[in-house]
């Protein structure tokens, strides 16, 4: 169904056709074509306003999801019974913020955006990573995706990494050598 992708500042250069395309082809692999989703690229002074309103936390981020199901269980599709109800809900994508961070780690700022809509996606879905078991399963849940992903498309994407309980999301550096490198750059892979 539908994608609506909006970019609603100009900080940050993006590339639509390739984060629509990328997203589309999450959707397919997770296979919640039928669903509407909205991406919303915003900068860090928007970001950090919906952070603060939504989640008490006054700083900008790399990304905040809305699930229009919000008590989805994951791993479980929404059962819609109406049109109006083929709905995902929609994710901010902190842009100026990811690439920021994608500036001084050296690393590929498309794959990093991909990565991020890939665990946004995951949170309309119902998953979570506040307990170590809720993040093992959202862990392996992007891994599957991101796995799927490189084989039809030739990338070198991995999931979040780290431990990543609560708010604590950390960027590891490129340079550590996780294996994120691709034939044109490094990719930064947020935890």
């Amino acid at each position: 169904m539908v994608l609506l992708l909006r970019n609603l500042q100009n900080v940050v250069p993006i590339r639509r056709a390739r984060l629509r395309k990328d997203v589309e082809t999450l959707k397919r692999i997770l296979g919640v074509q039928r669903f509407d989703m909205g991406i919303v690229c915003v900068d860090n002074r928007k970001i950090q306003h919906i952070n603060n309103i939504y989640r008490k936390r006054n700083m900008p981020t790399d990304v905040l999801s809305f699930p229009f199901y919000e008590d989805l269980k994951p791993g479980r599709l929404p059962c819609t019974l109406h049109r109006d109800e083929y709905n995902l809900g929609d994710i901010f994508l902190g842009v100026e913020y990811v690439m920021q961070q994608c500036q001084e780690r050296s690393c590929d700022f498309q794959g990093t955006l991909t990565v991020i809509a890939a665990h946004g996606i995951c949170h309309l879905l119902g998953y979570r990573h506040e307990t170590e078991e809720e993040w093992a399963e959202m862990f392996q849940k992007e891994n599957y995706i991101l796995h799927e992903f490189n084989r039809l498309t030739g990338s070198h994407l991995e999931p979040l990494t780290k431990r990543c309980t609560g708010d604590r999301r950390y960027w590891k550096d490129c340079s550590e050598g996780t294996g994120l490198e691709s034939k044109e750059s490094k990719t930064i892979i947020p935890t």
